[in-house]
Order: structure tokens, then sequence, then C-alpha cells
């Protein structure tokens, strides 16, 4: 497996990612454990070393996953986890709970993360959502004293704007943002990443497959049960994705010539665009994790990315991203 650095910060990770979220969250019932434990120890036989997890995530119980699985490999793997939402009320799940970066609640959250992951210092800590109610110098601040403590490694943000990510940066460099980017979501493109590169700080794309979406798997008839978030996503309406088709299409006409699947151009892709980016594609399936590995042995020529550019600019991408409350949390 390659390795990349993430900006100027010399953390080192493979250059493909493992987002361990839909192992216990999201995409339907939480997942057997002994299985997903076989596949993080998979992942980390075929070279990843990137993992990510969050502590909404279940909540708690993916921390617990992922630090019990990659408990034997410390010191080797590199293990992201996320502060942010308040998980005190019942409704946990990410939309529900709302925002808390309050210093002193940083700091507890960091606690119960250290603990589940059964380790000692934090790899890389993301702010999950911007708090609007708490300035960005404050969070940052509370980073840095967690950084001081030898209780965290490496800051981030995630789906924060370029003007944040700049405030944040002057109180604690930043190593990583987290945001979705994709070929169905190019919002990143416009400020963040030339903010990003500008300030060398690496960016880790979440859903680089558009939450399962350019994988092809998904077709325009499919359901998605209740447990599955990507039922309440506009992007998932039976319309949408019959209007979006077409980006499956150019991926798999492109993947033919390449003997590359889909999902593995659209990796592929996101690899070529500069070489501080890491996708963490998130699977339940080793068929899947070995695909998208895969990805990283495909060579997008400079033809082959302005062919791909060309003909993604004539397709206008159906459907929101998310409904207009998680809409809300994002790019602040």
């Amino acid at each position: 497996m390659q390795k990349r650095k993430l900006g100027k910060s010399n953390l080192e990770v493979s250059a493909l990612g493992l987002g361990c979220m839909g192992m216990s969250f999201s995409y339907g019932p939480p997942k057997d454990k002994k299985e997903m434990t076989d596949l993080l120890h998979a992942a980390v036989d075929r070279g990843v070393t990137f993992f990510d997890t969050a502590e909404v995530y279940g909540p708690f119980s993916n921390e617990e996953l992922v630090g019990e699985a990659l408990a034997p490999f410390h010191g080797k793997v590199v293990i992201a986890t996320k502060f942010g939402f308040d998980l005190s009320g019942k409704d946990n799940r990410p939309g529900a709970a709302g925002v808390n970066s309050r210093p002193d609640h940083i700091k507890q959250a960091v606690e119960g993360s250290l603990k589940r992951l059964k380790v000692e210092t934090i790899d890389l800590l993301y702010q999950h959502r911007v708090d609007p109610s708490v300035p960005i110098e404050d969070v940052a601040g509370a980073v840095k004293e967690l950084i001081q403590g030898g209780k965290v490694k490496h800051f981030g943000l995630s789906e924060a704007s370029a003007k944040t990510i700049r405030r944040a940066h002057a109180v604690q460099p930043l190593t990583a943002l987290q945001s979705e980017y994709s070929l169905w979501t190019r919002t990143p493109e416009k400020e963040v990443i030339p903010t990003l590169e500008e300030l060398g700080i690496g960016l880790v794309p979440y859903s680089p497959l558009g939450k399962g979406f350019l994988t092809g798997a998904i077709k325009e008839d499919a359901t998605f049960g209740s447990s599955d978030f990507r039922s309440t996503l506009p992007r998932f309406t039976p319309d949408a994705l019959k209007a979006n088709q077409a980006l499956i299409d150019l991926l798999g006409s492109i993947g033919k010539r390449k003997n590359a699947t889909p999902a593995q151009i659209a990796l592929a892709w996101l690899l070529a665009q500069k070489p501080w980016i890491v996708p963490i594609p998130g699977t339940t399936k080793l068929n899947r994790l070995e695909e998208n590995i895969g990805a990283v042995e495909v060579v997008l020529t400079a033809a082959d990315l302005r062919e791909i550019e060309g003909a993604a600019s004539k397709i206008k991408v159906e459907g929101a991203r998310y409904p207009e409350k998680l809409e809300k949390m994002t790019g602040l």
C-alpha cells in the first residue's frame, strides 16, 4: 500500500483509509462484531493504516469495536475520532443530537474516547461539526491543551468553511480537514481546497463513493430501510437516483478501458487530485475492501482526468446532499 502525508504535519498514513461508521451505525442494523473485527484485521493485513471512527457512531459502540479490534496493532496504525455532538439526550443520531464543542465538553469527550479506543493518545482528533455558539478559537485552544497534555497528537475539523479553517489553524495548526468530496460532491473545490493547499493541511474525503452510489450497485429503483440513513437523503430518492445514473455511466466507460470498476475510478480520481488527499471509503464486506484498495494501483493520465472533467461538468447532480437541518450544520 502506498503512503501519503496529511499536509505539512508529517502524519503518514496509507493512501486509502477505512471509514468504520457503517460497521455499527447509519447503514442498517449494527453488523456482527466478530465479522467486523475480522474485516478490520484484514484491512491491516492489506496495508491500511488509517481508520476513522467517532463517539457519535453508535453512539460509542463503533469506538469500542475499533479500539478492541486494533489493540494488537498499537503504534502501527493511526486512529482518527471526533467530538462535537451533545450525546446527553435520548436520540443520539448525528442529525438529532445537537452540537456541543464547549472546552469542558471536549475534554470530557476525549477521556471517553481514550478509554473506548484503548489508547493513551488519540492520533487525530476532529471537531465533528462546527458549533456556532462556541468560537472556533476556544475549540482550537482546548485541543491545543490536550495536545500539550499528551492526550492528542493531531487536530482536525470536519465540514468547516475556509474562514473557520484559517481561524482555528492560527491557534492550533490543523493536520487535516475531513469533508465530503467526490465526483458528485465537489463543493470543497471552490474555497476549501485552495485554503488547505496554502496552509499545508491534508484533506480526508468521507463518502468518497457517494454513500455507495458511485459503486454502481445502487439502481434507480433501490429502496432503503428506516435504519438506513440514506432513506432520509434527497439524493437517494428514485428520481434523483435515475437522474444521477449518468455519473455511473461515465465511471463505467472509463473503467472498461482501465480494467477497473466504477468505484475504483471514483477513488483513483480523488487520489489524482492532490498528493495530500486520503479518501476513507467505508465498507462491511471483504470483497469491497479489496476492490477499494485496488484503486490505489489505477493510474489516471492527464488525458483521462481531462476527459472525466469534461464529461462530469455536463452532468448536473440532482438532489441535495442532506436534509435542510443537516445541511445547515456544514460549511460553517
